[in-house]
């Protein structure tokens, strides 16, 4: 399973990992904030994923403007 959950993210571009992998890290966060902070964590695990995945696809860390 993980091999093709690692193997299906090769045809994406940059910018599409760095959105998928920036949602996958907000929803994780998020949701262990909301844990921590004792409100509902299905709201901060959504909350957490838009918000990584816009910061994620917004992130152009390492592009050289040549």
């Amino acid at each position: 399973m993980l091999l093709l959950t690692l193997g299906a993210c090769a045809g994406m571009t940059r910018q599409q990992q760095r959105t998928l992998s920036g949602g996958a890290i907000g929803a994780a966060a998020g949701g262990a904030v909301a844990l921590i902070a004792d409100t509902n964590p299905v709201v901060g695990i959504l909350v957490g994923a838009g918000g990584g995945a816009a910061v994620g696809a917004l992130t152009n860390i390492g592009a050289s403007k040549h």
